[in-house]
């Protein structure tokens, strides 16, 4: 069974991914082609909010995967300042990107949810806020990576404040419970179990796991990107070096 430091080996983890790429690719597909018929044309109109619920199968399930990715990002950029993994910045910069889509989605279809449920598009109530929060952190933790001349440098500053912004992934979860907002509390994972009827609870589940395949299948091609990108870099630098013209020593002067 591969570790963590099993895939340090970038020749080892570029063939897996492209094992793995085609079934997350694959699955992907079709779960979101499952979830989207379900979500249309199987889960029925919610008694209050009639037919705008089915926003609710696009924006619970990438809110999630916002959260889900950072966390992921953080725990990479750790993995990288501590132990010095080779493919741990690899993976949180080719996450940051897929991570800040799903947070902007989760901001747009929310805003769309928002309006006929609550009259207005946008209000500063404590989970808006931090997920806002939220999305400048992805967009900072990607202009860090290009801010400095120096690969290492950039690599080192973008995962200090990924590891600094994971702060706000509990206050974005725990915000309904601390603070007084408009969004309900959590109505899946809960003591007392789902609160969410099957008929709905089943749309979404299969929608959040089709999420995850999606992500799981574009990050695989960016990590696979970025190896290829930095070898041509490597290969680049060392060929500029093979043809620099060496300075005549002292004895040929």
């Amino acid at each position: 069974m591969l570790s963590m430091w099993g895939l340090a080996n970038p020749g080892r983890f570029m063939r897996l991914a492209a094992k793995l790429s085609p079934w997350t690719q694959g699955l992907a597909g079709l779960l979101l082609a499952v979830g989207t018929f379900m979500a249309l044309f199987v889960a029925p109109a919610d008694y209050q909010q009639g037919e705008t619920v089915r926003i609710m199968f696009v924006h619970v399930p990438a809110a999630w995967m916002a959260l889900m990715i950072y966390s992921a990002m953080a725990v990479a950029s750790a993995v990288g300042l501590i132990w010095k993994h080779p493919l741990a910045d690899v993976s949180a910069r080719s996450m940051a990107p897929v991570g800040a889509a799903f947070t902007a989605i989760a901001l747009a279809t929310g805003s769309l949810w928002g309006k006929p449920m609550w009259g207005t598009w946008w209000v500063w109530d404590a989970r808006l806020t931090s997920f806002l929060v939220l999305f400048f952190l992805y967009l900072g933790y990607m202009a860090l990576w290009d801010a400095f001349d120096e690969p290492a440098r950039g690599a080192r500053a973008a995962a200090i404040l990924a590891l600094v912004g994971a702060v706000n992934v509990p206050i974005i979860k725990f915000s309904v419970d601390w603070w007084n907002t408009l969004h309900q509390p959590a109505s899946l994972i809960r003591a007392g179990g789902p609160a969410i009827d099957p008929a709905l609870l089943w749309p979404l589940l299969v929608m959040a796991i089709a999420f995850m395949a999606y992500a799981l299948a574009v990050i695989l091609i960016r990590m696979r990107a970025e190896l290829i990108a930095r070898r041509l870099r490597a290969l680049q630098i060392a060929e500029v070096h093979r043809r620099r013209p060496m300075a005549p020593s002292r004895s040929a002067r």
